[in-house]
């Protein structure tokens, strides 16, 4: 797991000190692959798209007073939002967590819609993300002024967020395919705390297509 744009959340009714390690599969796609082990505790990273404060229609994530899924974990509440004082950026979610769900599913039968992916903040690494869209914006780019002036100026990103730390010594050109995220490739840039990991394909995200229309 990977969090490209972490937000921190508090777990409030966790016991503080406490880790887990909870069981995660190696290849959601191919069960034989066996399990993993990652840590839980209780201030974690979520990704910041995985939260609105107001959420319109459709939006089966984290809000107030919603309650999801923390893939391979539990289930948590989000019980208050703190914001910066001065640019009302929201910086933290306090959440309580349901000990009854562990492993993410609820022995009395309610429903979730929401799934969120994490990182443990004490166990996670940081990590740059270097995120490459199409080079050109017409499909020809000798059209008009010539090349030079149909290039993307958004076709690389580059943000800081974190990955679990058992990738912080990943070779130079492996590959991995971050849930929920995409397929990404480890730069040569890399270094032991200072990973960079190149996305080479995304994946699609159903709220990002909704929210677009």
């Amino acid at each position: 797991m990977a969090v490209l744009r972490p937000l921190k959340v508090v777990i409030d009714n966790y016991p503080e000190g406490q880790v887990e390690e909870l069981e995660a599969d190696i290849n959601p796609e191919d069960p034989s692959a066996g399990k993993r082990k990652v840590p839980f505790s209780r201030v974690l990273w979520i990704e910041r798209d995985d939260f609105r404060e107001d959420p319109p229609r459709k939006y089966f994530r984290l809000a107030p007073g919603r309650e999801v899924r923390l893939k391979y974990a539990y289930y948590i509440t989000c019980t208050e939002v703190i914001k910066d004082a001065g640019t009302g950026e929201i910086t933290e979610l306090r959440c309580v967590y349901d000990p009854a769900t562990r492993g993410g599913w609820s022995q009395d039968g309610r429903k979730v819609r929401g799934t969120s992916h994490w990182i443990s903040a004490a166990h996670a690494s940081p990590a740059e993300f270097r995120l490459y869209d199409r080079l050109f914006m017409n499909p020809n780019p000798d059209e008009g002024e010539g090349y030079l002036s149909n290039l993307n100026p958004q076709s690389l990103e580059k943000i800081t967020g974190c990955i679990e730390a058992g990738l912080s010594l990943a070779a130079a050109g492996s590959h991995y395919q971050f849930e929920r995220q995409g397929y990404f490739s480890v730069d040569p840039d890399s270094r032991p705390g200072a990973m960079v990991f190149n996305r080479s394909v995304s994946l699609k995200d159903s709220w990002a297509k909704i929210e677009g229309s």
